[in-house]
């Protein structure tokens, strides 16, 4: 079994800092929960190397940096340089005519 967390955006990332090191997963949320099509919370990205450097602080190398909400062409290279390895795209995916290439852009 495998333990993750998942944080919204008005969640700050300090609040782990009791089990960073127990970890398999954060999940960062990028938009507020609830509907699909919503804008990326700029924010986020800092969240995300705030996410990165709690890990590392614990020695969790191990874990995954998850991104949820927002992600597109246009978002995905900012989350990757913050440390997301993880990444769910639903609008730009589902919302493009061919959703191979969509996937293949965000890799």
């Amino acid at each position: 079994m495998k333990a993750g967390v998942a944080l919204n955006p008005a969640t700050p990332v300090s609040t782990l800092s009791c089990v960073a090191g127990q970890l398999d997963l954060i999940l960062i949320m990028s938009v507020n929960p609830g509907f699909g099509g919503q804008k990326f919370i700029p924010y986020s990205v800092e969240k995300i190397r705030q996410a990165k450097e709690l890990l590392q602080k614990a020695g969790n190398t191990e874990a995954v940096i998850e991104v949820d909400g927002g992600i597109n062409a246009k978002t995905v290279q900012l989350v990757k340089d913050a440390g997301a390895t993880f990444l769910v795209a639903g609008s730009a995916v589902f919302g493009a005519a061919d959703r191979k290439t969509a996937i293949a852009s965000l890799r």
